[in-house]
């Protein structure tokens, strides 16, 4: 059974897709991946979608849901590497991917991870 990848940098969950993701991968991967976030305490999740060409809409539900879910256990998804057909066929279909960010690229989407990372630890210090 192939697999994704799931790279664990610093408090970051990684995942560069590769391949095309068809149905049954695309579900692992979404329950593998949430259950890394689980498991490591990630603080973030960024996926790389820059060798995806087509994308259609289970797969841009995927997307959400990994998203959604990443959220409720306190992580942040950025998206990068979308490639303009994938873009205008996501707007197509109507999935507008809310709670996912996105970014050019992964260094500007770990820069995105890290700012976010920063705002919640200072919102979290107490006041004295």
């Amino acid at each position: 059974m192939d697999k994704i990848p799931i790279l664990k940098i610093g408090h970051f969950l990684m995942v560069a897709i590769q391949v095309d993701l068809y149905d049954r991968l695309a579900l692992n991967l979404e329950a593998d991946l949430v259950q890394a976030v689980s498991k490591t305490g990630a603080r973030g999740v960024l996926i790389d979608i820059s060798s995806v060409s087509i994308v259609d809409s289970f797969m841009g539900r995927i997307l959400g849901n990994i998203a959604n879910m990443s959220r409720i256990l306190d992580a942040d998804t950025v998206i990068v590497g979308m490639q303009p057909a994938v873009a205008i066929t996501l707007v197509e279909l109507g999935l507008p991917l809310k709670g996912v960010q996105t970014a050019l690229n992964v260094e500007k989407g770990m820069e995105l991870l890290q700012q976010k990372m920063k705002i919640t630890e200072e919102a979290e210090e107490p006041e004295e």
